[in-house]
């Protein structure tokens, strides 16, 4: 129910959003013909500038829960009032002159949020989804009317006005419906806002699991920057200028959110695609701003946009794997690139503009047959699984399928791979800079979209992937490179450099030739391909070098960036066949250094997700046969044995204990020294998946103890109960040794459904932390393999842990005698373990007094006491008594 109030909650946030925004440009259309608008142009700006900001997060939320209508509704909306309030901050403070360069700057935009949204409404309709049909339908209307009334004053704004007061009205009933059928605990239903048929509609949708709700967006987005251009050809617009940057640059950066999220949804061609156009969207603005420094129209580099229109077409080969139709949509643009290299003023010539406008079509065609197949039983054929069906005939070329498709090298990963993206920025980058440069006019040449954008800006997205995904070294490798070509880009072909050499240049490259001197260094253990792409980028920092101190040999600086480029382009290829085709069709080679140990013997740690059942099952099965594995619980990563296999349990108790004495053989001086390596042999816990387990040995209990388990548990509270026979009935034999001491046993049943599901298969399991004594518990599956890499079979992986400290240890050794104390305060606080104690007083009328233990006492404890080796280790005596000041003693009365 939680879970539903909140997604309503996000749902609810967009609407109200498009109502406020409807609001203002109701109001601002009805002043529009004042001679003093009852909304200054500035201000109503920066209004619709916050409140596409708050669409975009009620879109991003919902597309988690493939409410696919709504989320192409708020982020095509939070598109259109981002760029339209730019515009209006732009004329409020004078940089647009009248009316004509008003109706020049927003007309582009109009037209294709009129086409887009009326697209989005007739789906809507079709569907049946009626709140984002009605809304779409009047901001259609209200865009179509504006711009009539910009083309002759006789159309008037009161039309638009009107339209943008019915999207108003219909928001804000259905949000403030919303509100009250939560707040009236569903006893409020106001007609229309029945949620129980909106989150059955969900189910429905959510069978659509694994398709990229997103890419509508960013096939609208594509709509609007070919708008821009598109115009002018058709005369639409007189000219090009900075009044529409906003569109464009609007464009670039939702469709870079749209990669992102691309990546989410596991679509890596797609967010290949869409980082494509992105960059491109990102010149085309740059390109429109050329009059601010200079009065003619920039050149374009043509080696680049010949390398661009290959990465297209080989791109839209693999594209047309899954769909035909969208490698042929892809082909499009193949030919803007060629129509872009063949014009040498590039986005202001006709060749590529008449491209556009056919790209405005193909995209408007390719946005209504997605729209319409998300929800349609009958769908509209786009090929999908013909090339597939022929690939199959074929022996040599076999796609990679099923669930492990984007499995990361380290476990579970929220995104797909997205080195392909990042080789490709490479090869852009690399290419963009072969052309010569005059130093004294180096915006003259449209250089800095192509280095920043692609070479920077995308590597470092490139770079935080990798890094979400376990490639630790890859990661660091493309964020080191996206900065370097920010830095040198921005330096070098921004006029900030000029015709001057400076001492200073070169000890900033030099100290990035340092650092990539480490890449090269650690790449010999990655691949060969990795070592020669590190390295030849080193060529390039070497030309920087000798550029930035005024003595590169004539054409050097060419032969190193196209070998580079080359390099990337394999490198590319490489990324893109390996993860699309079973094999390796273009091998990136072995480390050239293999070392022995983790990582480099025949046997490997494995990495399961444990977002998958048949993972968990595959861990139950290495703990059945004696392993030890590293697990995810409800407080953080532990290290674990199944209790009927000794060889297992002592596995893992070595494992442990090996880790304590690598950790303490490092320096340490401070007086805690000899406590952590006391602590070396401090036993493991046991962990069960149900008290019913135990049903069996009940009467070996005492009542109070069982009744404290039962309201106790699930949960990260640890109880440390005295060692007796109903440890035969868990079949622990041998293992006995291990698990808990002569005296006494920590046990716990953890409220954390994987940990469970694994002790059902598996029975009762021996628990120890997976750090060394002393040091930070163990909050992410990639630390386990840091620090027992090589000493455990398996890690199930589930990325950050839920907690961030061990769970709540409560003695109850004592408990017979009426004592019950804190060994430690961890996830769970001591007023929630009071608050147990006392329903327990009520059911057999006892009481508890506070009192503390006195340091013998708590010596005597520390010699059987347990940390639940869950996570950090129980602290000496001293350091308890002054860490809890009291503890809580539970004294029965008879």
């Amino acid at each position: 129910m939680a879970e539903v109030q909140v997604e309503s909650l996000h749902h609810s946030i967009g609407l109200l959003g498009i109502s406020a925004g409807s609001l203002l440009l109701a109001v601002h259309s009805y002043s529009f013909t004042r001679p003093a608008p009852l909304i200054p142009s500035t201000a109503l700006g920066v209004l619709l500038f916050v409140l596409s900001a708050i669409l975009a997060y009620a879109g991003v939320r919902k597309s988690l829960r493939n409410v696919y209508l709504f989320v192409t509704l708020c982020l095509t909306l939070s598109v259109l009032w981002c760029s339209y309030g730019v515009i209006h901050i732009l004329a409020g403070q004078g940089v647009l002159n009248g009316l004509g360069d008003y109706r020049n700057a927003v007309v582009p935009g109009l037209v294709t949020f009129t086409l887009g949204l009326l697209i989005i409404a007739g789906v809507g309709f079709l569907h049946q989804e009626v709140i984002p049909a009605i809304i779409a339908s009047a901001v259609s209307l209200a865009c179509a009317h504006e711009i009539a009334a910009l083309y002759n004053m006789a159309f008037g704004s009161s039309a638009v006005a009107c339209n943008y007061l019915i999207v108003c009205f219909t928001a804000t009933y259905f949000a403030v419906g919303r509100f009250l059928y939560f707040l009236s605990k569903e006893k409020i239903i106001l007609p229309g806002t029945d949620l129980a048929n909106s989150k059955a509609n969900e189910l429905v949708q959510d069978n659509n699991a694994g398709t990229n709700d997103l890419a509508i967006t960013g096939l609208i987005l594509n709509m609007l920057s070919a708008s821009v251009f598109g115009c002018k050809l058709l005369g639409v617009t007189n000219n090009l200028f900075v009044g529409q940057v906003p569109w464009l640059w609007a464009a670039a950066i939702y469709q870079t959110g749209v990669c992102i999220l691309s990546y989410r949804a596991l679509d890596s061609l797609a967010a290949t695609f869409f980082g494509f156009t992105s960059i491109l969207k990102f010149a085309g603005g740059y390109s429109l701003l050329y009059r601010i420094w200079q009065a003619d129209e920039p050149v374009f580099p043509v080696p680049l946009l010949v390398v661009f229109a290959v990465l297209f077409a080989v791109l839209a080969i693999f594209r047309a794997l899954k769909s035909p139709l969208e490698g042929l949509y892809l082909l499009f643009y193949v030919a803007y690139c060629i129509s872009l290299a063949c014009c040498p003023k590039g986005f202001f010539e006709g060749g590529p503009q008449g491209v556009d406008v056919a790209i405005f079509v193909a995209s408007a065609l390719m946005t209504l047959i997605y729209l319409y197949n998300m929800k349609a039983s009958t769908k509209f054929p786009t090929g999908e699984g013909t090339m597939k069906a022929l690939l199959a005939r074929n022996s040599i070329l076999k796609l990679r399928e099923g669930k492990d498709l984007h499995a990361p090298y380290l476990g579970y990963s929220k995104y797909a791979d997205a080195e392909v993206l990042g080789y490709a920025c490479s090869v852009l980058a690399s290419f963009s800079i072969t052309m010569t440069v005059d130093p004294k006019a180096p915006l003259a040449t449209v250089v800095i979209p192509w280095v920043v954008a692609a070479g920077g800006i995308f590597k470092l997205l490139c770079g935080s992937l990798a890094f979400a995904r376990g490639k630790t070294l890859e990661s660091s490798a493309f964020i080191l490179y996206g900065a370097m070509w920010i830095i040198w880009g921005l330096t070098r072909y921004s006029g900030l450099y000029g015709t001057s050499r400076g001492f200073q240049v070169a000890v900033g490259i030099i100290a990035f030739m340092l650092f990539n001197g480490f890449i090269v260094f650690s790449t010999l253990f990655l691949s060969i391909s990795w070592f020669i792409y590190s390295l030849t980028f080193w060529l390039i920092l070497i030309s920087f070098l000798l550029d930035a101190v005024n003595a590169i040999p004539a054409g050097y600086d060419i032969a190193v960036t196209i070998i580079f480029g080359l390099v990337s382009f394999f490198c590319f290829l490489s990324a893109l066949f390996n993860s699309t085709f079973e094999g390796s069709l273009f091998p990136v080679g072995r480390p050239i250094v293999k070392l022995s140990g983790v990582g480099g013997g025949s046997t490997r740690c494995l990495h399961l997700s444990a977002r998958k059942a048949s993972s968990v099952k595959k861990i139950a099965e290495i703990l059945k046969n004696g392993g030890a594995c590293g697990i995810p619980t409800d407080t953080v990563y532990v290290l674990v044995a199944a209790c009927n296999r000794p060889d297992g349990v002592e596995k893992a108790y070595n494992a442990r204990k090996a880790n304590n004495m690598a950790w303490t053989n490092v320096p340490d001086h401070s007086s805690r020294c000899s406590t952590k390596r006391q602590a070396q042999d401090r036993p493991m816990s046991l962990w069960i998946s149900n008290l019913k387990q135990l049903e069996p040995a009940k009467h070996l209990f005492n009542p109070i103890l069982w009744d404290f388990m039962k309201a106790a548990w699930p949960s990260p509270i640890s109880l440390v109960v005295s060692r007796g026979k109903w440890v035969d009935f868990l079949g622990m034999k041998d293992s006995s040794k291990y698990v808990g001491t002569p005296q006494s046993i920590a046990i716990r049943i953890p409220d954390c459904s994987v940990t469970t599901h694994l002790i059902d298969l598996v029975g009762p399991i021996a628990v120890t932390s997976a750090n060394p004594t002393g040091e930070a518990d163990t909050t992410h599956h990639n630390q386990v393999y840091a620090k027992l890499g090589d000493k455990v079979d398996a890690v199930l992986c589930d990325g950050p842990s839920p907690e961030n400290i061990a769970s709540t240890v409560v003695d109850c050794t004592k408990i017979e005698s009426g004592n019950i104390g804190f060994f430690r305060v961890g996830v769970v606080p001591k007023s929630q373990v009071l608050q147990i104690l006392e329903e327990v007083q009520k059911k057999h009328m006892v009481g508890y007094t506070n009192s503390a233990f006195t340091l013998e006492d708590q010596e005597e404890q520390q010699n059987h006491s347990h940390t639940v080796q869950s996570g950090r280790n129980a602290a000496s005596p001293k350091e308890r008594i002054s860490a809890l000041h009291t503890n809580n003693v539970f004294s029965t009365k008879k």
